[in-house]
């Protein structure tokens, strides 16, 4: 058994590329964080991610979606012939803060 799956072992399986290429250290390997990370990827090996995955947006399948004016082509010719827009949020101290953004496709 390779020495970095040892280590993953005995942590339980829980260790990240971080905590393996310090244990290594410790056994007295010198290896770098980047060369722990292809090992660990190599063998196919992943530590434990604490917390939930945090999902914010889930898409709605027959919610109806807007139609594409401009067939993806968002180049423009003159200023105000184009203008494209995005509305996301944000988690803030606060609160969720929403963002809205309206760009001239001339100017950017």
């Amino acid at each position: 058994m390779p020495l970095t799956e040892q280590v993953h072992a005995e942590s339980g399986g829980t260790y990240g590329a971080r905590r393996i290429t310090r244990a290594l250290r410790r056994k007295g390997v010198v290896v770098a964080r980047s060369t722990g990370e292809r090992l660990m990827a190599e063998l196919g090996l992943e530590g434990v991610t604490r917390g939930q995955r945090r999902r914010t947006t889930v898409p709605e399948p027959p919610a109806l979606r807007p139609p594409d004016l401009v067939d993806r082509d968002f180049t423009a010719s003159r200023p105000d012939q184009l203008c494209v827009a995005d509305m996301t949020y944000v988690r803030a101290w606060s609160g969720w803060v929403y963002v809205a953004i309206v760009l001239d496709g001339y100017s950017r």
